[in-house]
């Protein structure tokens, strides 16, 4: 468990009854909707950048489903996400119209309602946490995009949110799931014991946060920028940060301490998820973290099962065996020696259970079904911490001891006052 930080953070999960007393009496602890076989399963979308208009489009291709709300503290995407579904049920209906979207620019609004059985998150990785908590808390189901939380604190929050509400809870690591199966493949062959005992995984991802230093602009009309804000330390319009129009681009506010933890936990999210999973620790973590004495890369994390992860070397995850050499990375996948993955694995090897091939997908049919989706929120939560766990080394500059059982750091302050952050008023 954590420490006396940690049990203050639980005291104040009642996030929302400092900003909206109405909104928390009418969410806490409601019980989730029933839904019928043959209903179609209401979504509400929060955040409607780049990442979750890409969800949106597949969401509004599927007969199962029903976009009802959509929401942001951007105007203009948030009329444009609307029109985008509105325009699409409309081409559905002989009378060539529809109007039936709400448009909400608070995402509380969207979560305390009644008529919505799941959420969709695409925020900023600042803003993944508290949403997430109160849609579980309101008895919905939730996909929140990776990585899942800015700090460790959060990553156990979301997770019991998610069990109490009963929610299932997919976390965007659409590796899992997607990109030709390359990934699965791996963890299926290196499971199997192809490349024998496992001692060291490179993964090549992008390096830690770091304050952000971008220069005031004048805040454009139709951006509510103290939201988009939110929880972090309240700083100066930047389009950098938020763009002004319907960007194409995956804004770089991901590189910055007050909204992300860097390249680390971006790309990382992606590839340490596989790492871990091949590995068979998806609900663990290293004991160790050694950081190198300069640089951005080489960073080790030792774990007690006899490996090490180290941060770096090429792009995606490559695992290294006593018999050889597995790498993979999105749109390929390789053996030293190539013998390994062109022999094909036995029905007495292992083998992941059959799902879907689109991760919203199997998160859909885990809502029908009622199991854990391939990503669960436990996975994501988990992936989440060896991503912080990585920057904290970088930023502390010393050989950190973690117990991944407690979620703490051995005899070490510090480190464990850093596993949390103070959220600015009203979100704290």
């Amino acid at each position: 468990m954590f420490s006396k930080l940690h049990s203050q953070l639980i005291s104040r999960r009642s996030f929302i009854a400092s900003s909206t007393a109405l909104a928390a009496a009418s969410i806490h602890g409601r019980p989730r909707r029933a839904i019928a076989a043959t209903s179609r399963i209401t979504i509400g979308m929060v955040g409607m950048g780049i990442q979750n208009r890409g969800h949106l489009g597949w969401l509004l291709g599927q007969g199962g489903v029903q976009i009802v709300a959509v929401s942001d503290c951007h105007a203009k995407r948030l009329a444009d996400a609307a029109a985008t579904v509105e325009k699409k049920y409309a081409e559905e209906k002989k009378s060539g119209s529809f109007v039936g979207c709400a448009a909400i620019a608070d995402f509380r609004e969207l979560v305390s309602r009644d008529d919505i059985d799941a959420v969709v998150i695409g925020t900023p990785d600042h803003w993944h946490a508290i949403p997430s908590i109160l849609a579980a808390r309101s008895g919905k189901h939730v996909y929140c995009e990776k990585p899942l939380s800015l700090t460790i604190a959060e990553s156990r929050l979301m997770v019991e949110a998610a069990r109490a509400g009963n929610s299932v809870f997919q976390t965007g690591s659409q590796q899992r799931t997607e990109f030709g199966g390359l990934f699965r493949k791996a963890v299926e062959y290196v499971r199997s014991g192809r490349i024998g005992k496992v001692t060291r995984i490179s993964v090549g991802v992008g390096g830690p946060s770091k304050p952000c230093d971008l220069p005031v602009e004048s805040l454009p009309e139709g951006i509510d920028w103290d939201m988009w804000n939110g929880p972090s330390p309240q700083r100066g319009y930047n389009a950098i940060l938020c763009p002004i129009d319907i960007h194409k681009h995956f804004p770089q506010w991901r590189s910055y301490d007050e909204y992300a933890n860097g390249g680390l936990a971006d790309m990382g999210a992606h590839h340490f998820d596989i790492a871990q999973w091949a590995m068979g620790v998806d609900e663990s973590g290293p004991v160790e973290i050694i950081p190198p004495a300069e640089g951005m890369t080489g960073l080790r994390m030792i774990y007690s099962q006899g490996f090490e992860i180290v941060h770096g070397g090429p792009s995606g995850c490559t695992f290294e065996g006593s018999n050889g050499i597995i790498s993979v990375d999105r749109g390929k996948i390789e053996s030293r020696p190539g013998s390994i993955l062109e022999t094909p694995l036995k029905d007495s090897d292992f083998h992941l259970p059959v799902i879907a091939d689109n991760h919203k997908q199997n998160w859909l049919d885990c809502i029908a079904t009622g199991k854990r989706p391939v990503a669960d929120v436990e996975v994501g939560a988990r992936t989440s911490q060896i991503c912080i766990l990585a920057n904290m080394g970088y930023h502390l500059r010393r050989t950190l001891k973690w117990d991944p059982a407690k979620e703490e750091f051995i005899n070490d302050p510090q480190a464990n006052a850093m596993r949390s952050r103070s959220n600015r008023a009203p979100w704290n």
